[in-house]
């Protein structure tokens, strides 16, 4: 038989981990809250539990109206998650014991792992809201005594089947099939997703694996697949689709004693969530391509003001044309780099290095100038990226053009991003600041556009002469926002 459960080499923590990924099904099979418990320490010594975790079952109305997660339990003899935890069996009562007024039966059933019990899952199930018994009470009451046997014999969980952006829960669907693979139940969601899919009629009492071939005509491998996982008795999931329908099914097995017992498959209607996934991946492609023609108008517009730049006779109107042509092109990197990514942040290292090989190519004619990143910026969102390369493009001129005074240098961006925010320091090994220089009394247009862009994301703008003396450093603080 095909291994199904989780590796025997998973730390205690991991299992309940996995544990916790799968407990929905008990919770909504018993139309119970659960509660998991773990001691302060291993064995007789433990004096203390703690609440770690704790669910509300999707099927039914609630016995705990608060929040238990946090809260702890003294050691006493005559409580049951202690006799649970000691006795290695469950312990219960269904006095209907009263809590906030409403009648709850309660369970504690010890969590076991190679012969040690390393938690306690309590159970609480409200009386008050319970349903008269019907077929599917009955089936789903009867699922849920298997899990909890699987429980206390280390059967449960078992190995993950399903991402949880598609994952079923009982209420989407439940199938009971048999370990011939007759399907002995099927809740009213289960039918009218089948139904979705083509099936025709009740599907309970047919076979699982000719139901599957029913409604994927055409793909018969997949029938072969899910009548091998059935066979073996192993977990699996399916997914089915069809252009009107889509489904996706997520196979346990369920085990009583060592022996196979059948299998509980949870169904989900996935049409909807398919369509949206469709829809997300055409807006992608459609951003993706909007920022793909805004680069390449963005390049069309610094090659025409190049052009013009070099025509123009007047030295004040080059300069001023060619400074319009850098921020377009740093604007074009950023839409550059949208066009290539489906995220919405921007990896901005590549932008930085871009925008410093430029600065060093068009600083190339005055001298040899040296243009570096130290460090990471990380990801940037993408509506704060355009406006913080515009930043770094004006501070880099700033510093070949007045730094460096035109001449030979080095200029460095050095990102610091934490937590906290993000720091970037623009230094050079220049002349300096001259003296009585005041950032507010400045009417460049550069350090304009950069102060309103700093404001515009919440950040500050210092700029003052190097610690050490050699050269200018304008440093840019924002929050963690960015």
């Amino acid at each position: 038989m095909a291994r199904t459960h989780l590796s025997e080499e998973l730390s205690d923590s991991d299992w309940l981990l996995a544990f916790q990924s799968q407990w929905h099904l008990l919770s909504d099979l018993s139309f119970s809250d659960l509660l998991l418990w773990i001691p302060e320490e291993d064995g007789p010594d433990c004096e203390v539990f703690t609440c770690v975790a704790q669910i509300r079952p999707v099927t039914g109305p609630t016995a705990l109206e608060d929040d238990v997660i946090g809260e702890q339990i003294a050691y006493e003899l005559d409580h049951q998650v202690v006799v649970a935890y000691m006795s290695h069996e469950i312990s219960e009562t269904s006095d209907n014991a009263l809590s906030a007024g409403i009648p709850v039966d309660v369970w504690a059933i010890p969590i076991l792992r190679g012969g040690r019990c390393i938690a306690v899952l309590e159970r609480h199930t409200n009386q008050m809201g319970m349903r008269a018994t019907g077929l599917l009470e009955e089936n789903y009451l009867e699922a849920a005594d298997i899990l909890t046997s699987m429980i206390l014999e280390g059967n449960f969980p078992l190995a993950p089947v399903s991402d949880k952006a598609f994952a079923p829960r009982v209420c989407d669907g439940v199938l009971r099939v048999q370990p011939g693979g007759r399907i002995s139940y099927a809740s009213p969601n289960a039918i009218t997703a089948f139904r979705r899919l083509g099936a025709q009629g009740d599907i309970a009492d047919e076979d699982f694996t000719t139901l599957i071939r029913s409604v994927m005509r055409g793909v018969e491998s997949m029938g072969q697949t899910v009548q091998a996982d059935l066979a073996e008795h192993r977990s699996a999931v399916f997914d089915i689709e069809q252009p009107r329908a889509s489904m996706r099914l997520v196979v346990f097995p369920l085990v009583v004693r060592g022996e196979p017992v059948g299998s509980l498959i949870l169904c989900r209607d996935t049409t909807d969530l398919r369509r949206r996934d469709r829809m997300l991946v055409t807006k992608d492609a459609t951003i993706r391509e909007i920022h793909h023609r805004v680069k390449n108008n963005l390049q069309t517009v610094a090659a025409l003001l190049r052009m013009q730049a070099r025509r123009i006779r007047s030295e004040e109107g080059r300069e001023a044309l060619q400074d319009a042509m850098r921020r377009v092109s740093s604007i074009a990197v950023v839409h550059d780099m949208l066009s290539h990514s489906l995220d919405e942040d921007v990896v901005f290292d590549g932008v930085c290095d871009r925008i410093l090989r430029m600065i060093g190519d068009l600083a190339a004619t005055s001298g040899a100038v040296e243009a570096v990143r130290i460090g990471s910026f990380g990801e940037i969102r993408a509506d704060a990226a355009t406006s913080l390369a515009m930043m770094i493009t004006e501070l880099c001129q700033n510093a070949v053009e007045h730094g460096l005074e035109g001449g030979a240098g080095r200029i460095e961006v050095r990102p610091d991003a934490s937590a906290e925010g993000m720091v970037i320091d623009v230094v050079d090994d220049g002349t300096g600041l001259p003296d009585g220089f005041r950032l507010g009394n400045q009417t460049s247009l550069g350090l304009a556009i950069i102060s309103t862009l700093v404001g515009d994301l919440g950040g500050t703008l210092e700029i003052g002469n190097r610690e050490d003396g050699h050269g200018t450093r304008a440093r840019l603080v924002f929050p963690v926002m960015m």
